[in-house]
C-alpha cells in the first residue's frame, strides 16, 4: 500500500488565494474533497464554522434534523451570530419564533416525537432567548 498523498500548505494556502474551488484542489492534490477541507481547517484557511449548540441544545435524530423547528432555530442562531441567512429564510424564522413568543409557547424536543409546542416557563422559553439574540445581532448591524 503507498503512502497517503499530502498536501503542502503554502501550495494550498496559494491556490485557495487564487480563487480554487475544493472540487479543483482534491483533483490537483490527489485526494478527497474531505481531505482538502481538513488540510484548510489544519492550515486556519477555512472559514470558522458557526457553533448552533445554544439554539440547538439537543442531539437531533437525522429524521428530525431539517424540521422546520430545527432549521429556524439555528437560521436564527447565524444571524445571533452576525452571518444571517438569507432574507427570506431569516424573515420566516423571525416570524416563527414571534408567534410562538406572543403566544406564550416554547418548544420541547423529543428524539422519538421530534418538536413540538409547549406553554413557555414563566421564566422564559428558548425560543424567546434564541430570537432576541438573533434580533440584538441583527439591530447591531
Amino acid at each position: 500500500m503507498g503512502r497517503k498523498p499530502t498536501i503542502d500548505r503554502r501550495e494550498l494556502a496559494r491556490l485557495v488565494a487564487e480563487g480554487m474551488n475544493v472540487q479543483d484542489l482534491a483533483a490537483h492534490f490527489g485526494v478527497s474533497e474531505s481531505g482538502v477541507l481538513q488540510a484548510k481547517r489544519a492550515a486556519g484557511l477555512a472559514k470558522p464554522m458557526l457553533d448552533h449548540s445554544r439554539a440547538v441544545p439537543w442531539k437531533l435524530a437525522r429524521e428530525h434534523s431539517q424540521s422546520g423547528p430545527a432549521t429556524n432555530l439555528r437560521n436564527l442562531s447565524a444571524a445571533a451570530q452576525g452571518k444571517p441567512p438569507a432574507a427570506e429564510r431569516l424573515n420566516t424564522a423571525l416570524r416563527w419564533a414571534q408567534r410562538l413568543v406572543d403566544a406564550g409557547l416554547d418548544v420541547r424536543y423529543d428524539a422519538a416525537e421530534g418538536f413540538s409546542e409547549i406553554p413557555a416557563a414563566p421564566t422564559g422559553s428558548h425560543v424567546a432567548a434564541v430570537l432576541a439574540a438573533a434580533r440584538q445581532a441583527l439591530e447591531a448591524r
